[in-house]
């Protein structure tokens, strides 16, 4: 660090695992925070050092806890505002309630967009979040923030694999995008499982776009809730002639039941994923592998603390 700013590294409860490694990387240590509840369920939070003029990054995801992991997030940046922070970041790897980004029906809300404002009410200054849902979403925010590209740990786990014939299939149009400029950096060509939802968590496959016979299918998507879609993708894309080594690569795992059973039935040849949400070992399962964030967040946050520029610590097209 060449700022002569002091930063202090805070982690909520939801993945301190993560939080002390990014400190690692940054030859650091996580500040010592108190955080308890009180008996009727209310969140404390109160630093045990001083923090006055600091540039301090909270460190908290969004996990299945997301409501308890978003009041406890408010309340420690409430508390280290009123410490007399200096500039207030939070880190979201796995930014809360992403997918709630339209009014897709009538009366729907937009939660993102909430969930942006109350992280601005509570005092933060800026946001890094890591593969959001959409583009979009930046939009929401009225001060900056960085929505870090995932894409170069992918790309560098894959092409040591040397994967022949590669496809890499989206598993919906929304996903194309995405997928279109991982396809373009690993040097693949790019299909799209269209599929429709009748409700919320249930999808059917209709039809795959794209020539996938006899290629090897790598399906990308930004997240894995219970994994109804991508097992139904990879039925699809067998059906239309793929070789039967189907990989999925995913950032987060939100992995909500009955995800890993489906998953471990399902027969992928690897799903690969990120460790912005914490896997518990009871869902974890033959073939999954956890790639880490923390170097590349270590990386976007020595990059913020010294004015900088980020876009050196991942690859990108756009």
């Amino acid at each position: 660090m060449t700022t002569n700013t002091p930063i202090k590294i805070f982690s909520g409860s939801s993945h301190p695992e993560l939080a002390a490694e990014i400190a690692k990387h940054l030859k650091m240590k996580v500040e010592p925070m108190i955080l308890k509840r009180f008996a009727c369920g209310e969140v404390y939070a109160k630093s045990e050092n001083t923090i006055r003029g600091a540039d301090v990054y909270v460190i908290q995801t969004a996990t299945s806890n997301v409501n308890e992991d978003l009041m406890e997030l408010f309340v420690m940046l409430d508390s280290l505002k009123r410490s007399f922070a200096g500039r207030l970041h939070v880190v979201m790897p796995h930014y809360a309630y992403a997918r709630q980004d339209r009014v897709a029906t009538p009366r729907e809300p937009i939660s993102a967009k909430l969930v942006a404002d109350l992280i601005s009410s509570a005092g933060a200054d800026h946001v890094i979040a890591m593969h959001m849902h959409s583009d979009q979403e930046q939009g929401f925010f009225d001060f900056p923030m960085d929505n870090v590209s995932s894409e170069k740990l992918f790309v560098e786990y894959f092409k040591e694999k040397k994967l022949k014939d590669l496809v890499v299939v989206a598993p919906d149009a929304g996903g194309a995008k995405a997928a279109k400029v991982f396809a373009n950096l690993i040097g693949a060509t790019l299909a799209i499982i269209h599929k429709q939802r009748p409700e919320h968590n249930v999808s059917e496959v209709t039809h795959v776009v794209g020539d996938v016979d006899g290629k090897t299918c790598l399906l990308f998507d930004d997240m894995i809730d219970t994994g109804g879609s991508v097992c139904a993708a990879k039925e699809a894309l067998l059906a239309g002639g793929a070789n039967k080594d189907v990989y999925l690569a995913a950032t987060h795992a939100v992995f909500s039941d009955p995800a890993a059973e489906r998953l471990a039935k399902a027969g992928f040849a690897e799903v690969v994923v990120t460790n912005s949400i914490p896997v518990p070992e009871e869902k974890k399962f033959k073939g999954l592998n956890i790639l880490s964030i923390a170097p590349l967040l270590a990386s976007v946050i020595e990059s913020v603390h010294t004015d900088k520029s980020v876009t050196k610590a991942f690859l990108t097209t756009k």
